[in-house]
């Protein structure tokens, strides 16, 4: 018998699995437009993302177009949809229903994905009625959230337009702490004179 050890053999990689949900080629097709917007957003580059074949894209959308249409869907809908309920439940109170809110917008890199999105509504009418639609549905929600506190509809409004703005802009300014920037402005907005 040999004392030798046996060889090391190469680490074994398991292949990616092919049930993909349509959801998984969505969230792979925000991923795109997060890093590289619309010009990246095409089919090899959403297929690599996933390790799987530009084939497999096709047991789930009709073509590329139809692929389009429902990821500006997904964006208007169902995300934040389903955000809103996860912060209704995580919480009863308002503003900390707020905060979180702000906290998973910069964990996900949110605020990516929606100025992508606005940047493809100015060439497609399907996103630019979602982005009208996640506007709607994120106000509501954070007015809501601020009329729960004794603001009047329209303060709350004037409020969370000024917090969605927030989470939207790329103004240069190193002075702040991008970080605490969102809690330190919901400070300010709920603070009573």
């Amino acid at each position: 018998m040999s004392s030798v050890p046996p060889a090391a053999s190469a680490p074994v990689v398991a292949p990616r699995s092919t049930d993909l949900t349509p959801r998984d080629w969505l969230e792979a097709g925000q991923s795109l437009l997060r890093r590289g917007g619309l010009r990246a957003l095409k089919l090899r580059p959403l297929a690599e993302e996933l390790k799987v074949s530009t084939g497999s894209f096709y047991h789930h959308f009709r073509d590329f177009d139809d692929y389009q249409g429902k990821l500006a869907a997904y964006f208007a809908e169902d995300q934040v949809s389903d955000l809103i309920a996860a912060l209704e439940r995580a919480t009863p109170e308002p503003i900390d229903r707020i905060r979180l809110l702000g906290q998973t917008v910069r964990r996900r890199g949110s605020s990516r994905i929606a100025v992508a999105m606005r940047a493809w509504a100015e060439s497609d009418p399907r996103a630019r009625v979602a982005v009208e639609r996640h506007d709607e549905l994120m106000l509501d929600f954070l007015a809501r959230n601020l009329m729960a506190t004794g603001f009047s509809r329209e303060e709350a409004e004037i409020r969370a337009y000024g917090l969605i703005t927030l989470g939207l802009s790329k103004v240069h300014a190193p002075h702040l702490e991008m970080s605490s920037l969102f809690e330190s402005l919901l400070d300010i907005l709920v603070a009573r004179p």
